[in-house]
């Protein structure tokens, strides 16, 4: 008797829930389309084509870098919205090496499609949302590093999955504070990244109480480009020595010398920036929180492995999907505002949510630290606390921003 009364209880509850489940999706937020009508989110993808790489260059960039991580993700994404009768489509827009990203668009402006993922160079971004800003267009930055994208050139409808200078050379430097390696030689190249990469080491040395002992230009051309020895290896053997440094910093956004310094220095020294181990949001190695499933799927459908442009596009997508689907809206602003407030966070597999700081729209997220074929560290390290998140101990706060576009409202 007690069986069949427990068992009569428990049924009754399980028939609620369903219906309360099934209320809630009917129901849905104010506002939101009805379920019997397909509510269509539009995404478009835009990068340069990839010229074919010399031959000296080992892992050259792959084809379609960046709109594989997306395509991912849309797949993904319709697996949800498959439920509540939303239909998601992506549209690669591969421009040419001298394409305008505006007139590339303009079509599909016309045709109502808001929503774009971009791995393009600072300018043209910056450009892009300022050209899709008047009809309320939202742009997510999958590549670009830049801090002046956070900062002074910061836009209410531009947001930033890609880390930037100061997020990676924060993630640095936290890794030589634990380590004690307190002391820099700071090497930098002669294009303009390099020179970006340098100064957001400096920041991050004050703002953690590194030192960097000397600076030095790197003035013997692109040595890593060479696969054999040139003649002015022994003025780069040298070019170290005497210099009493814990570790040796490249700023090499090109790689042209970066790789060369390894091993190849008069006296022992370790080498981290952007060679050697390096800060980057995405790495073949890590398999931790579920990121082995996610390389494992990105392989199935890419037959490479996931880069992290790849990577940052793929975040890009899914920040639009999750929005879509707790707005149950395709319209940017509902997006926007969802994704820069407390109710949005996304996992990303790498141990704590991501969200948007509402200051400059940049995605909060821990920052890998690996050499080619090892998975070293993660910042945060453990003891950097925020009083807010402890994300946000990478990069630009919020007392610091130089960022003055606040969020639209329509």
């Amino acid at each position: 008797m007690i069986d069949g009364m427990l068992g009569f209880f428990l049924l009754r509850r399980r028939l609620c829930c369903v219906a309360a489940i099934a209320g809630m999706l009917i129901a849905g937020p104010a506002g939101a389309a009805p379920l019997d009508e397909k509510l269509q989110i539009d995404i478009v993808f835009v990068a340069h084509s990839r010229p074919p790489s010399p031959p000296f260059v080992i892992d050259p960039p792959p084809p379609g870098e960046g709109f594989a991580g997306a395509r991912l993700a849309v797949q993904e994404n319709a697996t949800t919205g498959g439920f509540l009768g939303q239909n998601f489509t992506l549209t690669d827009v591969e421009l040419g090496e001298d394409d305008n990203p505006v007139e590339a668009v303009k079509a599909l402006l016309d045709k109502g499609v808001r929503l774009f993922v971009v791995a393009l160079p600072a300018d043209e971004a910056l450009a892009l949302a300022d050209a899709v800003r008047p009809v309320g267009g939202l742009v997510f930055n999958a590549e670009a590093p830049d801090d002046r994208l956070r900062g002074v050139d910061c836009r209410a409808n531009l947001f930033h999955t890609a880390p930037s200078r100061a997020m990676l050379a924060d993630a640095l430097a936290q890794f030589l504070v634990v380590r004690r390696w307190s002391k820099i030689l700071l090497v930098s190249g002669p294009g303009a990244g390099d020179a970006l990469f340098a100064e957001a080491i400096r920041a991050s040395a004050k703002k953690f109480g590194l030192r960097i002992v000397a600076e030095k230009p790197w003035t013997y051309g692109p040595l890593a480009r060479a696969r054999s020895d040139a003649v002015t290896e022994a003025d780069a053997l040298t070019f170290s020595r005497g210099i009493d440094a814990d570790i040796i910093v490249v700023a090499d956004e090109a790689d042209d010398f970066g790789d060369y310094i390894l091993y190849r220095t008069s006296e022992p020294k370790l080498t981290a920036g952007t060679q050697g181990l390096t800060p980057t949001s995405w790495h073949p190695t890590h398999t931790a929180w579920g990121a082995e499933q996610l390389q494992n799927r990105f392989v199935r459908m890419s037959n490479r492995r996931m880069r992290p442009v790849d990577y940052q596009a793929w975040v890009a997508t899914r920040a639009i999907g999750e929005a879509a689907t707790a707005t149950r809206a395709a319209d940017p602003q509902k997006i926007s505002a969802f994704l820069q407030s407390p109710d949005f966070n996304l996992a990303i597999f790498k141990g704590a949510p991501a969200s948007f700081r509402p200051w400059d729209r940049q995605l909060r997220q821990a920052i890998l630290l690996a050499q080619p074929k090892s998975l070293i560290g993660m910042a945060p390290q453990p003891g950097f606390l925020h009083q807010r998140s402890t994300l946000d101990t990478l990069g630009v706060d919020e007392s610091e921003s130089a960022c003055k576009a606040k969020q639209e409202t329509r």
